[in-house]
């Protein structure tokens, strides 16, 4: 049997290659985050819920559907602390907090809200193009969701975008990215009608892992499988707690990532 010279044998392999002959390497799958559930907190079943966050002991939730609210939430009990409507005309979407102020979007009205954090009183507004699915904070900037698969920066005195990062998982794009939160320099995003969190590098828009949520959605609630689905990330930075729900799920969960 005659072997080829190892020029000629890469030679070959590089046409067959090019012909579809053989396959590159394989890119590697994005790995699936396991997890342990702490404790389950009570949640409105009647909350439809878009944002969600933790700040000084409280959880804070926005709503969708109509009427659309933003309320101040007592972990423990899941007592309303304080609730503001928005008008009918506005289906609420996510929301978050800097600076002493909040920051919530509408779905397709085009139009963004801020309150103080403190007495939900309004304090302005601004507008954007395409919808608003979710916001969340770096610190420093404003992050924010539109149902694509793009994670916009918006400055938070003027509201201007100042850059974009497109979100993928196994080289490929990911839309749909809904609820956002920002996890120790990640932003940890809802996929909606999926029961996958993501955790993204803000900088690359790479998922480096997911957390797949779907034994935690509550069995025999009447819940609609199209619609009451996990959404609503929170992290307690000060106490490194978790906190994750879904539209209409009775229940909050603090979970640990292992």
């Amino acid at each position: 049997m005659i072997r080829p010279s190892s020029r000629l044998a890469g030679l070959f392999a590089g046409l067959l290659l090019a012909a579809g002959g053989l396959s590159g390497p394989a890119a590697a799958e994005v790995p699936v985050q396991p997890y342990e559930v702490v404790r389950a907190y009570p949640h409105d079943r009647t909350a439809f819920t878009e944002g969600l966050f933790f700040h000084d002991g409280a959880l804070y939730e926005s709503t969708g559907l109509y009427p659309s609210f933003i309320r101040k939430v007592d972990l423990e009990t899941g007592a309303v602390q304080r609730q503001r409507d928005l008008p009918t005309i506005y289906f609420g979407e996510g929301m978050t907090t800097l600076n002493g102020k909040l920051y919530s979007l509408t779905w397709r009205n085009h139009i963004g809200f801020i309150w103080t954090l403190d007495d939900f009183s309004p304090l302005g507004g601004f507008s954007y193009p395409g919808e608003g699915w979710a916001l969340t904070t770096d610190g420093r900037r404003l992050i924010m969701s539109d149902g694509t698969d793009q994670l916009r920066f918006l400055d938070p005195e003027t509201l201007a975008e100042t850059g974009r990062v497109s979100v993928t998982a196994d080289g490929r794009p990911l839309d749909q990215i809904n609820e956002l939160e920002w996890i120790d320099g990640e932003v940890f995003a809802n996929i909606w009608q999926d029961s996958r969190i993501a955790r993204i590098d803000p900088e690359t828009g790479v998922v480096k892992a997911f957390i797949d949520l779907a034994a935690l959605v509550p069995k025999d609630a009447g819940l609609d499988p199209n619609d009451d689905v996990a959404n609503g990330i929170a992290w307690d930075a000060a106490g490194k707690r978790l906190f994750v729900t879904g539209k209409r799920w009775p229940q909050l969960f603090e979970i640990r990532l292992k």
